[in-house]
């Protein structure tokens, strides 16, 4: 209650604050900047309050506490007042309504939801007009809803038809904790519980890890039963992410690609008889 008393007060006081002329608002604002007079900060802030309550209220259905919507809307006039240059000629109000409405956009991405919201400027756009545009068009001649609509606000933001879509969804359901119970014989189960991974399981991982391991040193082994010729061919043909042609090889060794197609054919069959010699288990992890 006296919470409640004092922001009433709080709101009459900024109501009757005077409006600066001017002059006034330039002297003002170059005493704050040049001289750091708190008092002249004060009078330019306090008269410019009624600003602040008039963007907070337009904000008020996001659900959040006006008086909070309030105090951050100060939060901006106060880094207004710190960036402002006079000598531009621009009436302080026309420079701090913007950000004043950044300050408390910002709050309200932070608070809206658990789920941070907004991270880009055509998200932000969306967050913050879809409504709007939804009931806009809604009002129209024609009734619009799903993928013409999507449409149609696309159009209207210039951003993905599939970032309003997803902007929605997000907007149409409160957040809901992964932890809460779902209705159910044994009343234990929980949303998480439901939540499929599609990555690979963690033994999975650690196993195709030890596999690559092993199948490497089967590798390493039986290359030592190459000539210096087939294991160049295979090294350049076999184990490079771009392997070389035939034609390029047999430039570079001064044979016929032929020739090189018949090697590498040969070396092949060289480290398939190296592996299952050195390794007897290759054969049962090639099928």
């Amino acid at each position: 209650m006296m919470q409640d008393t004092a922001g009433r007060r709080f709101v009459r006081a900024a109501m009757r604050a005077p409006y600066l002329k001017r002059d006034e608002e330039r002297d003002l604002a170059e005493r704050w900047r040049d001289k750091h007079d708190q008092q002249a900060l004060n009078r330019i802030t306090l008269s410019h309050m009624r600003l602040v309550i008039a963007m907070a209220t337009k904000f008020r259905h996001f659900g959040l506490p006006v008086s909070d919507l309030v105090q951050e809307g100060h939060v901006g006039l106060l880094e207004a007042a710190a960036r402002f240059e006079p000598e531009r000629g621009v009436r302080f109000s026309t420079y701090a309504t913007w950000w004043i409405r950044a300050s408390m956009q910002d709050y309200i991405l932070r608070n809206w939801s658990i789920v941070r919201g907004g991270t880009s400027s055509s998200q932000k756009a969306l967050f913050f007009n879809l409504r709007r545009l939804r009931a806009r068009l809604a009002n129209g001649t024609e009734s619009l809803s799903g993928d013409a609509l999507y449409k149609e606000v696309s159009a209207a933001l210039g951003v993905p038809e599939a970032d309003v879509a997803m902007m929605d969804s997000r907007l149409s359901a409160p957040d809901s904790s992964l932890n809460a119970p779902l209705a159910d014989e044994s009343g234990s189960a929980e949303r998480q519980d439901f939540l499929v991974d599609g990555e690979p399981l963690p033994d999975e991982v650690v196993g195709e890890l030890i596999d690559l391991e092993r199948r490497a040193c089967w590798l390493n082994s039986a290359l030592s039963a190459l000539n210096d010729r087939e294991l160049r061919i295979i090294k350049q043909r076999r184990l490079r992410e771009e392997g070389a042609t035939l034609e390029e090889l047999g430039l570079a060794l001064g044979i016929s690609k032929e020739r090189v197609r018949q090697i590498e054919a040969r070396a092949m069959e060289k480290l398939k008889a190296a592996l299952i010699r050195q390794n007897p288990e290759f054969l049962a992890t090639a099928a």
